[in-house]
């Protein structure tokens, strides 16, 4: 078994998936590095409920985290792992196919493109697009 294979843990992943809103989340960042305040908003979720699953999926390896000001940006990371990558693409390309995470992504585009957007993601950041899953990965 090589080092990567033994440094990911398999269970973790499939751990990470055994909660929905964890894959509500997983939804919203497979293409987009997110606010946190976002999720927030969308989700219906309190701020640290919001977090302590962020907080989780970065344990897991699939989540990292960026600081901008006052505001904590999210991405999705693909695993070095090629077992790990595979379950990770295949659970997102399942996940979108699902309506309520279309709802969901549905959303995020009405919640982060308005002009008139109020509340706490008035002054968020607009989400960035990311390519995450290219040939070969």
């Amino acid at each position: 078994m090589s080092a990567d294979r033994s440094s990911f843990s398999i269970d973790l992943l499939f751990r990470t998936f055994a909660d929905r809103t964890r894959l509500r989340l997983l939804n919203l960042i497979a293409d987009k590095e997110i606010c946190v305040c976002y999720f927030v908003d969308i989700l219906g979720i309190s701020q640290p409920k919001i977090s302590r699953h962020l907080a989780y999926l970065r344990r897991a390896g699939i989540v990292a985290a960026r600081r901008q000001g006052r505001w904590m940006h999210y991405r999705l990371v693909v695993p070095q792992d090629p077992a790990a990558s595979s379950i990770l693409r295949e659970t997102l390309v399942h996940l979108k196919k699902m309506p309520d995470m279309g709802a969901d992504l549905a959303k995020l585009e009405t919640s982060c493109c308005k002009p008139e957007v109020s509340g706490q993601t008035s002054k968020a950041p607009q989400p960035s697009v990311l390519v995450q899953f290219g040939p070969g990965n």
